[in-house]
């Protein structure tokens, strides 16, 4: 039975520059919080809490005084900012360069074009942080479309629309949203699709497709609450339907790779290569 680990699974930069800001200011024998789960991955989590990193809610934020404070690469909206600023927090910002950037675009063009009536809408998943964090940009006003059927009935198409993308949605998806909203513009004049998807995550949709249809059976590490690892699992399994999802190496079962000659292990975004190696030290023991 060969078993190998997807090189290119794992971290995305974004989560890897949190990670290594969290650890250096530990290090450093600093009392350090963070703002929601670094990650959405329960063992990274709980690595970095018995290394003293405390996670806090907005509301443990708002009664905080003098601390230093991780922001993760999600992002956060202007609401958190000026909360610390009143309560003399330090903020150690981790967002995402690419998720900073989006969230820049979408307040430049929101100050801009709110007075002529123009609607800023994103393609995300609701109460998702980082689209918390983009709906902040627009106080609160831009419209969320998660289920495309559902949502899109939201918008007002005799007025002017914006479009965005959580950065980590499929491609596929939010080039038929874009066609769907130009097809329905009573002025097509009046429509601007900005596709701002990572590509750091959409280009590890083809390459997993292919680790997947090479392998007798798949093993997906993820954290259960990631929402990037429920998406790229179901790649996995539309590629190879023998692909299983564990969060630890104890989810293992011998049923799951019975018959196989070819294991491939591979993750999400917030997936670190040290379980997904404990996952492979587990199989190679042969469960």
């Amino acid at each position: 039975m060969k078993v190998s680990v997807d090189p290119e699974s794992g971290f995305c930069p974004g989560v890897v520059t949190a990670i290594r800001k969290a650890e250096d200011q530990l290090n450093e024998g600093t009392q350090l919080y963070c703002l929601g789960d670094i990650v959405h991955n329960n063992q990274e989590v709980e690595r970095l809490q018995q290394k003293g990193l405390v996670t806090i809610g907005h509301e443990d934020l708002a009664r905080l005084h003098g601390a230093k404070v991780l922001l993760r690469a999600h992002g956060e909206p202007p609401s958190t900012y000026r909360t610390a600023t009143d309560n003399d927090i330090q903020i150690i910002d981790a967002t995402c360069p690419v998720v900073l950037a989006l969230q820049r675009k979408i307040h430049r063009i929101y100050e801009a074009e709110h007075g002529q009536g123009t609607q800023i809408v994103i393609f995300g998943k609701n109460g998702h942080a980082e689209v918390n964090g983009l709906v902040g940009q627009t106080d609160g006003n831009a419209i969320v479309i998660e289920k495309e059927d559902e949502d899109i009935t939201k918008v007002d198409f005799s007025r002017p629309v914006r479009l965005f993308s959580q950065t980590t949605m499929p491609v596929d998806r939010f080039k038929k949203l874009t066609a769907e909203i130009a097809s329905r513009m009573q002025n097509p004049a009046d429509f601007q699709s900005f596709d701002t998807i990572c590509r750091q995550v959409a280009n590890r949709i083809p390459h997993l497709r292919a680790f997947a249809e090479q392998n007798d059976v798949v093993i997906f590490v993820s954290g259960l609450k990631s929402s990037n690892g429920k998406a790229l699992f179901e790649v996995c399994r539309q590629a190879n339907p023998k692909s299983w999802f564990v969060s630890h190496p104890e989810d293992l079962k011998p049923e799951m790779t019975e018959g196989a000659e070819t294991i491939g292990i591979c993750g999400a975004t917030s997936t670190p290569k040290w379980l997904m190696n404990a996952v492979a030290e587990r199989l190679q023991k042969k469960v």
